[in-house]
């Protein structure tokens, strides 16, 4: 079984390119609704929560854990490897593939502002950065809306048009999706960006790195999807089925 971690729905974008890149292996989701958003919290109180959860996953038959978020990735990935007895996999900002897809040697990278202070983000410019002009630009407000399962509202249209539209005016490109709530709104985001920009969400290639680790950690089963979260599965379920584009059951973990 393989485990998938996020503060609240984002990370089904993630769970989703595993879910069709090993339709048979069996999943198990955890929402932290209660906790969600992590980005403005504190560091401490964040690795917190991603070791609780990660053991959790474990108890549960986790074969792999999977960090299906950036901030949580940036905070706890390296103590949730040193912690649990099996495989971690974590999320980074598509930084790299970005450089390589600028035409204009502007990246903007969007995300929280949990990922955008981190170490491990800082590291990743410093490799990747090369000469380009990188704007980093924190976005908590759009969690908020896919968490609320509004991906095409005139509010959220209006809060991103607010982000986007100066980034195009400076001459950007290439668009990272630093969070994995934003990956809901790239087809909001590709109709304002246009068809000659590039925008790289990195779900995919994380969804390939699990495919290799399983292939070697034993994380099989029949295929079935098991969703939890910490938060109230009455008000979570209706921006699920939203995000999610069918019913998904979810049920209550008090974590």
């Amino acid at each position: 079984m393989i485990g998938v971690f996020d503060s609240g729905l984002g990370g089904l974008s993630v769970l989703r390119a595993v879910r069709d890149l090993l339709p048979s292996h069996d999943l198990l989701y955890l929402a932290d609704s209660a906790y969600c958003p992590y980005g403005p919290r504190p560091l401490a109180e964040v690795q917190a929560r991603a070791l609780t959860i990660g053991r959790w996953l474990v108890e549960q038959g986790a074969a792999v854990v999977v960090i299906a978020c950036n901030t949580a990735t940036s905070a706890a990935a390296s103590l949730l490897r040193a912690d649990l007895p099996v495989p971690v996999v974590g999320m980074e900002p598509g930084i790299k593939p970005a450089m390589l897809a600028t035409r204009s040697g502007r990246v903007a990278v969007l995300a929280t502002i949990g990922t955008l202070r981190g170490e491990r983000f800082a590291n990743l410019l410093d490799r990747f950065a090369g000469g380009a002009q990188v704007r980093t630009v924190a976005c908590p407000d759009l969690v908020g809306y896919v968490e609320a399962g509004d991906l095409d509202g005139p509010e959220v249209r209006a809060a991103v048009a607010g982000y986007l539209v100066p980034l195009l005016a400076d001459g950007v490109d290439s668009f990272v999706l630093g969070c994995t709530h934003f990956p809901f709104l790239r087809p909001l985001i590709a109709d304002m960006v246009g068809p000659n920009a590039t925008i790289i969400d990195t779900g995919p290639a994380v969804a390939a790195q699990v495919a290799r680790v399983v292939a070697t950690a034993g994380a099989g089963g029949g295929g079935t999807l098991r969703c939890v979260t910490t938060g109230d599965p009455t008000e979570v379920s209706p921006s699920l089925t939203r995000v999610w584009g069918e019913p998904l059951p979810i049920s209550q973990l008090k974590l």
